[in-house]
């Protein structure tokens, strides 16, 4: 009884395992606002690193946080590193595209508690008065993600995060 059991059990480690080998190579997480704000006034505060405390979902999670930055003040070349608790881990990001008022792409490098190395894009679009605001991260699924992404799918573990993002980012640019 107690083999039978133990096969069952190997069994259907074998089986989420090849399951998961068959899940995608990469990921994608996009969420979209409409903020009442002009495109530069939107693209200014994502676009400068020294402005992410104002509505970054992750920055008030470790109120004793450590921030540099290097680099660039903004646009391409801005260097943003953090190292925190472990909600925020320690990273790094750099912005690798500045098409001002329509886009911002940057290189997102996760250090802890796991490595990751990720594309993260915003798209500004006016929309008559406004800006319809799209946030887009991308990134490769390594065997051990694509093994988590069985239990969790990167869309509901940081789309809330997103969209918390885009609420505080809306509020601070239609003040």
């Amino acid at each position: 009884m107690l083999k039978k059991i133990a096969l069952a059990i190997v069994g259907l480690i074998v089986l989420i395992l090849i399951f998961a080998a068959t899940r995608p190579d990469s990921f994608q997480v996009e969420r979209r606002i409409t903020i009442q704000a002009p495109p530069d006034k939107v693209f200014a505060l994502v676009n400068d690193f020294h402005h992410w405390t104002e509505w970054s979902p992750w920055e008030k999670l470790d109120p004793g946080m450590k921030r540099t930055h290097e680099g660039a003040a903004q646009g391409v070349g801005a260097v943003y590193s953090w190292n925190g608790n472990d909600q925020v881990g320690a990273g790094r990001m750099e912005i690798i595209k500045a098409d001002a008022p329509s886009q911002v792409d940057i290189q997102l490098d996760f250090l802890r508690p796991f490595e990751a190395h990720d594309i993260t894009v915003f798209q500004l679009r006016p929309q008559g008065q406004g800006t319809e605001f799209v946030w887009t991260m991308k990134g490769p699924m390594p065997f051990v993600s694509k093994l988590m992404s069985v239990f969790v799918s990167m869309d509901k573990m940081i789309g809330k995060d997103f969209e918390a993002g885009l609420a505080n980012l809306k509020a601070v640019a239609e003040k």
